[in-house]
């Protein structure tokens, strides 16, 4: 039986790459996020494309020889992780690898930080990972094996001003990527964070837009002046990079790699 995976936030960026990369790897796919109808459609498609161009065949239900996809909605700002996984595993009967992807981001001086910015930024960011991983760790612990990659950012180690909400709750995530991997350790089932650096996604787009913004200059300087400035080699991450790691870590290989953190970010912590 195909091994399944469920990807929060994965209708874009760095959460789709990931469900295409699993699914060529025969990897049964659940997506999810929170989107307008036209962009689900359209990740759906995209990641279906993956397994026919893999295989040569397809059906519009989402059923490839590589592995099928689901799409399953949760709002993640609203405490819906426990609900998310329940319904995947209902769907596909299992979850053999769970990638709490999703977040948000919001660019502010602590003085002017809104509290429903703080909350929804905490929420999607580090409270929907403590639903998910509560729900899918029993199914994990039942089967005796299980992956628990957590997405969270170069932010997780360091900090950067303005981004008060998103430091705090990727800090967070590593704790509590740390915590369950102790907690887990003698049941098959491993914890581990990837930290990337920048990597182009529309999350990002929107931080250089702000940036341009805020400070009167265009996107190319904000680029090479702000967001790049702290990685040495120059150059974005990859979401493939980040995704290749991600399927690595699902690997018998990767099987005495559990609570750690590791960084995906040009250099940035060398410093």
């Amino acid at each position: 039986m195909a091994k399944a995976v469920l990807i929060t936030g994965s209708t874009s960026g760095i959460g789709l790459v990931i469900a295409k990369r699993f699914l060529e790897s025969g990897y049964n796919v659940g997506l999810n996020s929170f989107e307008p109808e036209a962009e689900i459609k359209a990740a759906l498609n995209e990641v279906k494309e993956t397994g026919i161009s893999q295989t040569g065949s397809g059906t519009e239900s989402g059923q490839t020889e590589s592995g099928q996809v689901k799409y399953f909605q949760a709002d993640l700002a609203y405490n819906n992780g426990v609900e998310l996984v329940e319904n995947f595993v209902k769907s596909f009967g299992r979850i053999d690898v769970l990638i709490n992807n999703a977040g948000v981001q919001k660019v502010a001086p602590i003085d002017e930080f809104e509290t429903s910015d703080w909350e929804k930024v905490r929420a999607v960011g580090l409270d929907a990972a403590y639903q998910t991983i509560k729900s899918a760790v029993p199914v994990m612990k039942s089967q005796q094996w299980g992956r628990i990659i957590n997405i969270a950012s170069v932010h997780g180690l360091v900090a950067s001003p303005f981004k008060s909400a998103y430091v705090a709750a990727k800090h967070g995530l590593l704790g509590l990527t740390k915590t369950v991997a102790l907690e887990v350790a003698q049941s098959g089932v491993t914890v581990n964070a990837i930290c990337p650096g920048y990597v182009l996604t529309p999350l990002v787009e929107k931080q250089i837009e702000d940036q341009a913004k805020v400070h009167g200059i265009s996107r190319d300087e904000v680029v090479k002046t702000i967001m790049l400035a702290p990685q040495p080699t120059g150059k974005f991450v990859t979401p493939a990079e980040v995704a290749e790691l991600a399927l690595y870590l699902t690997s018998d290989m990767a099987r005495s790699i559990t609570g750690t953190s590791i960084a995906v970010d040009g250099g940035w912590t060398a410093r």
